[in-house]
């Protein structure tokens, strides 16, 4: 039998034609002073570039977006009219929510920052024929750079495999690039292999040329992703979609109000004056800071930073204050596997034994062969795992062992690939030999072995690292025999399977984007519980696919395999363009740009300081459990939320369409501090929402803009006719007057219909926040009691000061229509949840089309329906072949059976 070679897999890039001839300087010269200035000025330093955020236009920055804009109308016109009340009141909301973004966002650069804090420093090179240790920013492609044990690579580099002398080397390096990459173990890189910038060398000593610097390295790419990398957040989408449609319906009804009110004052006095205008411009003035949610920004960003507070509880941190309420969205988490899924260090697998020997054997010959304070990862983990598995070693210190003396030892060669020692057995009081290294060196040793060959080849296409162990024959010094292999890998983290149940139950799909090879991405796949459907990173740069086709192929995969920084971010995109929001989980430099790339970048335990700057939420106990913590929160918060936005787009619809009608047709106005009372008071109690009881989505939360929309427009106009209700109630049956296009001043004026519509517009759209707050009806998960209290207390209130009155604010009406306003506003929401309910179960995409039939639409809904026959399809086959295979295993089960049971 022979043993299998599994080739190492690694990106390799070729270097253009005029850069390949700067390649050819002669390795003990080096390059002279006037190369290197002429190089330096070609290709600039060996550092990474970053541009600098002015602060004061960061701060700015807040204070843009549809809502903003039409806030800051109103504060410029509310200066104009000089209505300093309102003036202060504006202008200090939109300095707290620019604030509120300001401080709680995370800066973007810090991750640049850290990536260049990875680089290393100094680097010793031959110039002018000596060598000499310069800055590493000062290398140009075609220096001739020494790399020896325990240096950070300076730049990316072509090994020459020379050593400093000029002599050949024996000894290949071994380099530690997981943190670029993320292969779990040291990779041996010979002459003519690239070594990158970052990767620090674990063995060996060798003369390279440099190949790249600066942002055209490895890292540097990685670096040109995260600063290009600066979208729009998908939560201020959404706020701008809601500002927008607030903005237009608005702008709209008040620009019709100002035109008519100045028609009829015309019509009143003949010439307008200046004063006139300006009465008219405050009137209308008054109506818009009412009608828009400038509480909006405020109350959301409170809710999500009482949610930071509880996630900060469970020791994740969130960075980025948005990213709380998109965590909620997230249907994809893309995870990195070396050091988020495993624990990023090598561990004692299951072993292949031989007859006659016990695991316990083989880690006590394989720890009598181990090197006593080598700092190997391989050394480490088979010490480790023999003083945790076998009794004798377990209180042991240092390398003395009970019953046994190492009387000469062979430490690790490369030529030869193992580890030899001669033990004295005392109980024995005989000597013998172990041996522990490649299994081709062990098996040939024992002179040959057909059956751990096989054993060896099966470890390696699982992706597991194989090590032999023997031993002399009691007896004799120079007979050997196979104890057994050794098989070593980097395990799961202990809570990554049941994260990753926990998540899929939740409706999040966990794939694996790792730069690790592919067998070892399988290996880990599958004891995770994971499909082992992985494809390699061909399978992103496929020429022939289109972008469609290679999205659906990111779709469809469990993950991918030997990938560098740039496919991570590559998967995050394609996954971004099918309209998902998408997570990304990861430790290392390599995970930085997807981290910042993805809807919600979470950094974990121990992750490097790169990951942890273009993260948006960084996990401080280790694991990956505190995920599923952080989705639930998120989601809670997502509800709370979602709640608040359709009450107050509710609100604002009935407030413009009632005023808007009752403004045009009856030439009725209500006095402008009973407005700014009704939208200051109302806002500021539901900031209690924050702790509200949520009911929590089984599925991934999704705004779905068209249906808030469209049903708070639908509990508007209900909410409308309940206004007009009260208003025709109250003239024609009970006889109030209207005061129609009397003024406030006028002393004729009755104010009782005032008060009236007054506490009806604060009550009656204030309770409908009880039913806002799920889709289900109102009882299936009834709200806290603080957010109860704070709900009716400003009702209870604003009925006081009606039934009471206050002078210059509201005329008495006394106790019975005080109550009666309350409770029909209160029964009313009962109505408005039936409705709501109705419009949530009968709303579905297919009604959509039929609504707004769009030909992009319409091929949407006609792909909807073809993926959910294919998807019947498969599920009916995958049905009948589990079927027959339940078959065959209880036909093969009997049969089994059926020959023990026969008589011999």
């Amino acid at each position: 039998a022979q043993f299998e070679d599994h080739e190492h897999v690694e990106v390799s890039e070729e270097l253009p034609p005029e850069l390949e001839a700067l390649m050819q300087t002669e390795p003990l010269k080096g390059l002279s002073e006037a190369e290197v200035a002429e190089r330096t000025a070609r290709f600039g330093k060996n550092e990474i570039s970053e541009k600098k955020t002015n602060p004061l236009l960061k701060f700015l920055s807040y204070f843009t977006g549809a809502i903003a804009y039409l806030i800051e109308l109103a504060f410029i016109l509310s200066g104009v009219v000089e209505d300093w009340i309102d003036f202060g009141i504006i202008g200090g909301l939109l300095v707290i929510n620019a604030l509120i973004g300001f401080i709680e966002e995370s800066k973007a650069d810090a991750a640049l920052d850290a990536l260049k804090n990875t680089l290393a420093l100094k680097s010793r090179v031959f110039r002018d024929g000596r060598l000499q240790e310069i800055e590493s920013s000062e290398l140009v492609p075609g220096d001739i750079v020494a790399v020896r044990l325990g240096d950070i690579i300076p730049a990316d580099a072509r090994l020459l495999g020379i050593s400093v002398d000029g002599s050949d080397v024996e000894v290949n390096l071994q380099v530690d690039q997981s943190a670029l990459t993320g292969e779990s173990l040291p990779v041996e890189k010979k002459r003519g292999d690239t070594i990158y910038s970052s990767s620090i060398c674990k063995q060996g000593q060798m003369l390279a040329v440099v190949t790249k610097t600066g942002a055209n390295t490895f890292i540097g790419r990685a670096a040109n992703l995260i600063s290009i990398t600066n979208e729009q957040g998908h939560f201020q989408k959404i706020v701008n979609q809601i500002g927008n449609f607030l903005v237009v319906i608005t702008l709209t009804m008040v620009v019709i109000i100002f035109i008519y009110l100045l028609l009829r004052r015309k019509n009143e006095v003949d010439h307008l004056s200046k004063t006139d205008v300006f009465d008219v411009l405050r009137d209308v003035l008054v109506l818009t800071v009412a009608a828009i949610p400038v509480g909006l920004p405020t109350v959301m960003s409170v809710t999500m930073a009482v949610g930071a507070k509880q996630l900060a509880a469970k020791q994740v941190i969130v960075k980025r204050l948005t990213a709380v309420e998109e965590m909620a969205s997230v249907s994809v988490l893309c995870s990195d596997k070396t050091g988020t899924l495993t624990l990023n260090k090598l561990t004692f697998d299951e072993p292949y034994l031989k007859p006659g020997f016990t695991k316990e054997d083989l880690l006590l010959y394989s720890y009598l062969a181990s090197e006593p304070g080598a700092n190997d990862p391989i050394e480490m983990a088979v010490r480790t795992a023999a003083k945790r598995d076998v009794p004798l070693l377990a209180d042991c210190t240092g390398h003395t062992i009970p019953g046994f003396k190492v009387a000469s030892f062979v430490p690790f060669n490369p030529a030869t690939k193992l580890t030899q020692a001669t033990v004295v057995d005392h109980h024995a009081g005989e000597s013998f030999r172990v041996a522990k290294g490649a299994p081709q060196v062990i098996v040939k040793l024992v002179g040959g072995d057909d059956e751990a060959t096989h054993a060896v080849n099966l470890l390696a296409r699982r992706g597991l690292r194989a090590l032999g162990v023997a031993r002399t024959v009691p007896g004799t010094l120079d007979n050997w025999q196979l104890i057994g292999m050794i098989s070593l890998l980097d395990p799961p983290r202990p809570d990554s399977a049941e994260t990753i149940r926990r998540c899929e139950e939740m409706g999040v799909v966990v794939k694996m984007v790792t730069g690790d090879q592919l067998i070892i991405a399988k290996e880990v796949a599958g004891r995770l519980g994971m499909s082992r459907a992985i494809l390699d990173a061909n399978s992103l740069t496929d020429p022939d696919a289109t972008d469609a086709q290679l999205a659906d192929r990111c779709l469809h995969a469990d993950g991918f395999a030997q990938v560098i920084p740039e496919h991570k971010y590559r998967v995050v995109e394609l996954l971004q363009s099918k309209g998902l929001l998408v997570g990304m989980t990861g430790d290392g430099v390599n995970d930085a740009p997807a981290l910042k790339k993805a809807n919600v970048g979470i950094a974990v335990h121990d992750c490097t300081d790169a990951a942890r700057s273009a993260a948006d939420i960084v996990l401080l106990a280790p694991g990956l459990s505190t995920i599923v913590d952080g989705v639930l929160t998120s989601r809670a918060i997502f509800q709370r939320m979602r709640s608040y936005a359709l009450y107050r787009i509710t609100s604002t619809v009935h407030f413009l369409i009632f005023f808007f009608i009752i403004t045009l047709a009856f030439r009725w106005q209500m006095k402008a501090i009973l407005l700014i009372f009704i939208a200051v008071l109302n806002d500021a109690a539901t900031l209690v929402i924050s702790v509200d009881n949520a009911q929590i989505s089984r599925r991934p939360d999704k705004w779905r803009i068209g249906q808030l929309i469209t049903l708070s427009v639908i509990l508007g106009c209900f909410l409308t006719a309940l206004s007009f209700a009260v208003f025709f109630v109250a003239r024609d049956v009970f006889n109030i007057p209207d005061d129609a296009g009397k003024q406030s001043e006028d002393d004729t004026k009755d104010g009782r219909m005032e008060t009236i519509i007054y506490l009806n517009v604060s009550s009656a759209p204030h309770f409908t926040i009880f039913s806002t707050r799920l889709a289900g009806f109102f009882w299936e998960n009834l709200p806290s009691l603080t957010f109860t209290a704070a709900i009716l207390a400003t009702q209870v209130f604003a009925m006081f000061i009606s039934i009471f009155g206050i002078n210059n604010l509201t005329t008495a009406i006394g106790g019975g229509w005080g109550v009666s306003l309350l409770a029909i506003s209160l029964a009313y929401f009962v109505v408005l949840d039936a409705v709501k309910v109705f419009v949530f179960r009968i709303w579905s995409f297919e009604l959509t089309v039929k609504l707004w039939p769009t030909r992009a639409r319409k091929e949407r809904l006609r792909h909807k329906k073809e993926r959910l026959i294919i998807d019947e399809r498969v599920r009916l086959n995958v049905a009948r072949i589990r079927a027959v295979s339940k078959a065959i295993y209880a036909a093969n089960a009997f049969a089994k059976a059926g020959r023990r049971e026969l008589p011999r």
